[in-house]
């Protein structure tokens, strides 16, 4: 078997141990080669049984086991269920085999273990995991649309009991340290290093010749009862409901497909589980919806943070020392991320108090997570010394990376960065913080214009994973390289879209919000609006959200277009004002299209400004939320804002909130029924009933054919 995915080595007292080590590959994925090693390696195990004492599964990669094979899990669609179901149950039954080998099996996780490499581990009777900060353990299918299909509802649910697996592991798709996997039970032992892992597994190989997973040993009881067990039939009722709560009435399949799964799975034998589970993921895996996911929060997002859309040219490179300039709540936050991964900072205001003010900020991000048990205080105290607040530009001498945050205000950025390029190092990168403001204007302020690139953080910076690079007329190659390793530096994924107002997100976000308060002036009421956005996937309303960015920032925005030439005015504008003349400037103020004190509630008074009538239908403020941002987005592509499909979808669900059930913007577009026909189609009939700016541009026009797909496309002409 030397092209197995499966090494063989049994020593002296009858111990095997199998190390997964796919030749083909840097990690371990159930590929076609790891069931057919599988499968051989259970062939052998049950022939020589008599002189196996006990079984080790460890791994010879990084990581333990990556999980299902997505590429071809993608393939998958209505017309393959059948050999989907046929794959799936051939991958559990090899696991059942392995578990009722009738000889103790224990896993020696010596990585990561998400998906399929836990549900590997799971069916060994005892884990030992290498007791590493770095080391995660999960069940995270949910985040791809999908449940574990291996096994791992059917297990995970009678190990630790339907109410702690579902919420501790399966229903979020959570990702435990090893501490805390242990302490749930997931896992029975930590290892302090690699050479203990497999000894510590042999060992207990060794002392538990008799050992059963403990659903096949008689008078088991599943912790907290099965469905039919008094305590637990009182509260399971609450579960769907709280369910859809936590979803927001979103429509995502996976999560409800779960937990009737895993309810479904202990009102049978251990068997007839694997059965019902298998259903549920083949109905998953073949749908649409998980094609999305695994398109965008897979292959989209591993393109975009691998470099699809850095130059190649540049050798890689990493920041030493960071002048930030602002200490505001953006500027701390992008303090706070520089500092974590170990860089020096410099954290520059008007003056040191200011700039204190700033690491204050910092100060009380990092003592929650010592509050938490996540750092000890030694490391916050020297996570703190990287961070020098101060109010003198002589300080960023030697900084490699100044990157601005100030307010948005051209004549303020031009000032502070030809001060920071005079002080810092001569050859350093000058990154602008800006949400909207054309980089190539910002870079006129300074001497070095091919060093100028726009890095446009999300808030708050500490937990928004997306940053916006934005190239201007005369950024180079080499500062556009240095910006993408920079952002991936700290652990961010960087987009890169081309010179605008508004840039890409700023632009299709706008359209969001002004949609919300189009669709206000037009008689549909406030929680009617917030509900649609909710229920077609957003994380939030289109009003709460102009709350939250405050109303005078579009008008601003607005202004500032129309002082660039813009003609067309929203008409979600005109709502804006009519609260803004109020004095209802957003939840920063207390009061815009909600009451923020004491508690969120609609503004009496909305209603009387704009009376509810409900003449639009709900299906079509959905779609107007939707449709919006994506013939919005195909403009960029079209003007050539946006590089690529992969950037625009990941920019647009880890960036602005597009919902992640559709697999990006546009994504949408593709999997639109009909494809961009059908889509092109559907934005012409809301154009026809709302206005001009749902009319489909050029480059959708010319893409609308049958089964069209925008992603090919766009692809082709780029390699082009």
């Amino acid at each position: 078997m030397s092209d197995s995915t499966i090494r063989w080595e049994q020593d002296a007292d009858g111990v095997v141990v199998l190390t997964l080590d796919d030749p083909s590959s840097s990690a371990n994925t159930m590929n076609d080669a790891y069931v057919r090693s599988m499968g051989e390696t259970l062939d052998r195990l049950e022939a020589e049984k008599e002189s196996i004492r006990g079984v080790v599964v460890t791994s010879a990669k990084k990581t333990f086991f990556a999980g299902g094979n997505l590429g071809s899990l993608i393939q998958a669609g209505p017309d393959t269920k059948d050999a989907v179901l046929a794959q799936v149950t051939l991958v559990k039954s090899q696991l059942r085999r392995l578990e009722t080998l009738g000889v103790p099996v224990a896993a020696a996780i010596n990585g990561t273990a998400l998906g399929g490499g836990l549900e590997i581990a799971l069916s060994c009777h005892h884990r030992v995991v290498l007791d590493d900060p770095k080391l995660k353990l999960g069940l995270p299918e949910v985040t791809l649309g999908l449940l574990p299909g291996g096994g791992g509802i059917v297990r995970s649910v009678r190990l630790l009991g339907l109410t702690t697996a579902l919420l501790e592991l399966l229903l979020q798709g959570k990702q435990l340290r090893p501490e805390k996997a242990l302490q749930l039970g997931l896992v029975h032992e930590l290892a302090a290093d690699r050479d203990e892992l497999v000894t510590q597994a042999r060992a207990w190989v060794l002392a538990h010749p008799d050992a059963a997973q403990p659903w096949d040993t008689k008078g088991y009881k599943v912790p907290g009862g099965t469905p039919s067990s008094p305590s637990l039939a009182s509260t399971l009722p609450a579960f769907p409901a709280n369910l859809t709560k936590q979803l927001k009435g979103a429509p995502y399949p996976a999560p409800y497909a779960i937990l009737s799964a895993a309810v479904e799975s202990l009102q049978v034998d251990v068997d007839t589980a694997f059965t019902v589970e298998g259903r549920y993921f083949v109905d998953l895996v073949t749908g649409q919806i998980s094609t999305n996911m695994i398109q965008a929060l897979w292959f989209d997002l591993n393109a975009v943070n691998g470099g699809a859309s850095r130059p190649s040219g540049p050798e890689k490179y990493a920041a030493s020392k960071v002048g930030v300039l602002g200490a505001g709540m953006m500027g701390a936050g992008i303090a706070h991320a520089f500092a974590k991964v170990g860089v020096e900072v410099v954290l520059k205001d008007v003056s040191t108090e200011a700039a204190q003010k700033g690491k204050a900020h910092v100060e009380g991000l990092v003592g929650k997570q010592v509050a938490r048990g996540r750092m000890t205080q030694e490391k916050a105290d020297a996570f703190l010394a990287r961070i020098t607040p101060t109010g003198d530009a002589a300080d960023l001498a030697g900084c490699d990376v100044i990157v601005e945050a100030v307010f948005e205000d051209q004549a303020l950025k031009h000032r502070v960065l030809s001060e920071a390029e005079a002080n810092a190092l001569p050859d350093a990168l000058l990154a602008s913080n800006t949400s909207t403001l054309p980089i190539t204007g910002l870079a006129a302020g300074v001497q070095r214009q091919s060093d100028v690139v726009g890095m446009h953080f999300f808030s708050p910076v500490d937990k928004m994973p997306l940053v916006e690079l934005i190239v201007g007329e005369q950024t180079s190659d080499e500062a556009l390289a240095r910006a993408y390793d920079v952002v991936r530096q700290i652990g961010k994924t960087p987009i890169v879209v081309s010179d605008s107002r508004g840039f890409f997100t700023s632009r299709v976000f706008g359209t969001l919000v002004l949609e919300g308060a189009a669709l206000l002036a037009e008689g549909l009421a406030p929680m009617s609006i917030e509900r649609a956005a909710l229920q077609a996937g957003f994380p939030a309303g289109p009003l709460t959200l102009l709350d939250e960015v405050t109303l005078t920032l579009p008008l601003k925005i607005n202004e500032e277009a129309a002082k660039a030439g813009a003609t067309a005015e929203h008409p979600g504008i005109a709502v804006l004002r009519a609260l803004v003349e109020r004095g209802r400037t957003g939840k920063s103020a207390g009061q815009g299209f909600f009451d923020w004190q004491p508690e969120k509630r609609v503004w009496p008074g909305l209603t009387e400004l704009f009376p509810t009538t409900e003449a639009v239908p709900f299906r079509d403020a959905q779609e107007r939320m939707l449709f919006v941002m994506a013939v919005e987005t195909a403009r960029c592509v079209e003007e050539q804002v946006l590089r690529s499909v992969e950037d625009a979808n990941i920019g647009s669900i880890m960036g602005i909130g597009f919902p992640p059930l559709y697999g990006g913007v546009l994504q949408y577009v593709d999997q639109y029924p009909g494809g961009v026909a059908g889509f092109v189609a559907r934005a012409d009939e809301l154009a026809d009933a709302y206005g001009e700016r749902f009319r489909p541009p050029a480059i959708l026009l010319e893409r609308a054919v049958p089964a069209g797909s925008l992603r090919a496309s766009l692809a082709g002409r780029a390699s082009g």
